[in-house]
């Protein structure tokens, strides 16, 4: 997968704990309604994220992978709705799964293998991209907001000394 060179920040993560805090920290933005594409290769730590948000949102149990089962739900200060899109053929899969009616709940939805989904959102979304970075565990992630909502919550999000971004 190529970096995205239009991404409004782009951040750096030196190992797991640092890139779960990243998903705390972003969890802090999330609103009822909410969705969060993941991108990134096989390994690149998106499941990582995941159970960094999941903390962020008070959910207390662990957060595993959707691979098998496509969606988990977890219960927070809003419901996490966790679904895998790896195996989907198309984003006409998740009219077949019911997921509309996720988008109009109260909770989150966060979308591994978010490319393979993307085209059934057309509302504002934040799509994170990770990628392999210089160390092992080492991470670059990309936040693409799409709609106003999210460009102007990532603007008040203080991410600290880790944005490496074009803001």
């Amino acid at each position: 997968m190529h970096k995205d060179e239009s991404a409004t920040h782009v951040l750096v993560t030196g190992n797991k704990k640092e890139t779960q805090e990243l998903g705390k920290k972003l969890a802090s933005l999330l609103r009822p309604g909410d969705v969060l594409l993941l991108v990134g290769e096989l390994g690149t730590g998106k499941t990582c994220l995941a159970k960094g948000l999941a903390k962020g949102l008070g959910v207390k149990e662990s957060v595993l992978s959707p691979t098998f089962t496509l969606l988990r739900e977890y219960q927070g200060k809003l419901p996490l709705y966790h679904l895998d899109a790896y195996r989907l053929e198309g984003p006409w899969d998740l009219f077949e799964i019911g997921v509309e009616e996720y988008l109009e709940g109260d909770g989150v939805l966060l979308v591994e293998w978010g490319d393979r989904a993307r085209d059934f959102f057309n509302q504002d979304y934040l799509e994170i991209r990770l990628y392999f970075g210089e160390g092992e565990e080492e991470r670059e992630i990309h936040l693409l907001p799409h709609g106003s909502s999210w460009e102007e919550r990532l603007r008040r999000l203080s991410l600290g000394g880790d944005v490496h971004g074009q803001e």
